[in-house]
């Protein structure tokens, strides 16, 4: 049974496609369960500082809710949640959870997108990368991580190792990471996101790594899967691979948590 917990829309101005479209798009591939989970407003800035291409607005986060809600009366052939993508901020959690806590979330996706305020995986800012320390910026990454599962404000940990993104990979070994994020991940409780963007990616693979999936497999955790689809023809992609490199099993559905 294949689900994907991991949709987008237009609304955060860098995908495309109705969610209409995107509905279409997994009915006609057979996935029995999908969830939209679009980027949060960037609720750590002030409004004007905000960028429109990477977030919707505070105001159309309602209407996000609504049309979602209004897709799951239309849609009664596929099950449709409600989910949302929400960057962790340190010492902006207060402000985090004022706004999950005024909406009927079916879950909350936990990301690490930012890095004292730089945005690793942005193309525009990739740059960076060739004058950091890649090992030190891992481990700061990881301890970023870790403390976004420890909040307890996020049910899946999307893309847990988002900051390979570009193909910038330590040469050391980093099982360490991999072992001490998965054991912190089960005691805050939450799930990991098998995340097929990856291989859409310059990195050319799933997130994450299969030797941080392993670790969590050690830990009995259970895993969603999503496209982390930006248009309509995205939806499921590459899902299968994800299966694989976990075992159907260990896939969590809401039906089953």
């Amino acid at each position: 049974m294949l689900i994907d917990y991991h949709l987008h829309t237009a609304r955060c101005g860098h995908a495309r496609g109705t969610m209409e479209e995107y509905v279409n798009a997994a009915r006609a591939k057979g996935i029995v369960e999908i969830g939209f989970a679009d980027h949060i407003p960037m609720y750590w800035l002030p409004e004007e500082e905000r960028d429109p291409e990477l977030a919707m607005t505070m105001n159309e986060l309602p209407e996000y809710v609504n049309e979602v809600e209004d897709l799951r009366e239309r849609f009664k052939d596929i099950t449709i949640w409600l989910g949302i993508e929400a960057d962790y901020i340190p010492g902006e959690e207060e402000k985090l959870k004022q706004i999950l806590f005024n909406y009927p979330f079916d879950y909350v996706l936990g990301s690490v997108h930012y890095i004292d305020g730089w945005g690793f995986d942005n193309p525009s800012q990739v740059k960076k990368y060739s004058y950091m320390d890649i090992e030190k910026l891992y481990y700061k990454y990881f301890a970023l991580l870790k403390q976004a599962a420890r909040s307890k404000l996020f049910d899946i940990m999307a893309h847990p190792d988002l900051i390979k993104k570009f193909g910038y990979v330590p040469r050391q070994n980093i099982n360490n990471l991999y072992r001490e994020t998965s054991s912190v991940f089960k005691n805050a409780g939450v799930k990991v996101e098998l995340n097929t963007s990856g291989l859409r990616a310059p990195v050319g693979e799933i997130y994450p790594h299969y030797l941080f999936v392993q670790e969590c497999i050690n830990q009995g955790i259970k895993f969603t899967l999503g496209s982390d689809a930006h248009s309509p023809e995205d939806v499921g992609k590459d899902l299968d691979k994800a299966v694989q490199l976990a075992a159907p099993e260990l896939i969590s559905s809401f039906y089953n948590r």
